[in-house]
């Protein structure tokens, strides 16, 4: 069947009408399939809800027992049929849970890649490539500027960074759900086995990833009422960026803002949020991974949503790929 009947736009999301669901829906629906719990993607108030099992842990963990009327789990490589449309859930190598999403009918296969990355990243499952007619690609950094260092060269800058300010308070910025537990988890790669110090509203994230295996070393609350402020002398904190610019961030001793994202390249977007050490460190493809992973997949088509579009549906073009954007609205990529 053709792939824009199977699965199209709608307003609430993408929607495909022969299974009745849709896929990372922006408002309330009867069915929606969840690709991975950053809240762009994974939104409260739908009836049901089709996710791997870490994606509804995590969105009960951050909007609570009622975040749905009922769910279903889905494991990696599992089939499952919808009103006679075929789905399974596939690693998308972006935060623990995440997941692709393929869905296929009468031949036709089109895979939802959600957000995704190629980097290896030991606190989630590596992404898989699925062979499909149709990819839908993300493009937050899609563009041929966006070429990411090598997250641990980036470590290498904070520990670095401590050896020479031994005095000051390193506070990291870094979104709370899958950026904060990788920050940590290269740091004690890198041979860091100092308490890491982490601001509440990641608590509960980091014992869940934690409880799900992975080895975050020693994590301490960053809280100063209670604790001796030297204690935070050379030591590194990690909270939400929004925290920062509160008076929680200028109680520590000689605080050095750092911010862990793939936008820390682009130096005017730094300044303005007045990092001292941005550390390019990306939970999304760059360029070279983005056009690496079409050319491996080799798709009939590629859809294009989310971020630089139109320069990712040129490359494909010019490659002799059918490609368009989707224009999707209610997806954010400042976190990353």
């Amino acid at each position: 069947m053709r792939a824009d009947a199977l699965l199209y736009p709608a307003p609430e999301g993408l929607y495909c009408p022969e299974g009745g669901f849709y896929v990372d829906p922006v408002r309330p629906v009867e069915r929606a399939l969840v690709t991975h719990g950053h809240s762009d993607h994974a939104r409260p108030g739908h009836v049901n809800v089709l996710a791997t099992r870490q994606t509804l842990d995590i969105m009960r963990l951050r909007y609570g027992e009622g975040f749905c009327g009922s769910e279903q789990s889905a494991g990696f490589g599992e089939e499952l049929l919808i009103n006679g449309v075929r789905v399974s859930f596939h690693p998308a190598g972006h935060v623990l849970g995440s997941a692709q999403i393929a869905i296929e009918k009468n031949g036709t296969r089109i895979v939802v890649s959600g957000d995704y990355k190629r980097r290896p990243d030991p606190t989630c499952a590596a992404y898989v490539p699925i062979a499909c007619d149709v990819f839908i690609t993300e493009a937050t950094f899609g563009l041929p500027v966006f070429r990411h260092p090598d997250p641990l060269d980036e470590t290498g800058k904070l520990l670095a960074s401590l050896r020479q300010f031994p005095e000051r308070t390193h506070l990291v910025g870094a979104y709370a759900l899958g950026k904060a537990q990788r920050v940590i988890r290269l740091l004690r790669d890198a041979g860091y086995a100092e308490p890491i110090y982490i601001h509440g509203a990641m608590e509960k994230l980091c014992d869940y990833y934690i409880g799900q295996g992975i080895d975050l070393g020693e994590l301490l609350p960053a809280t100063i009422e209670s604790r001796d402020r030297s204690a935070f002398k050379g030591a590194v904190v990690i909270g939400p960026s929004s925290a920062f610019a509160d008076r929680w961030a200028r109680r520590f001793n000689e605080p050095l803002p750092a911010f862990a994202s793939g936008w820390m390249m682009v130096r005017q977007r730094a300044k303005q949020l007045g990092v001292e050490l941005p550390l390019v460190i990306s939970d999304h493809c760059d360029w070279p991974e983005l056009t690496e992973t079409i050319r491996e997949l080799h798709p009939a088509e590629v859809w294009v949503t989310h971020g630089r579009e139109e320069a990712l549906v040129r490359w494909c073009q010019l490659q002799g790929i059918k490609a368009k954007p989707l224009h999707l609205v209610g997806y954010e990529d400042e976190a990353d």
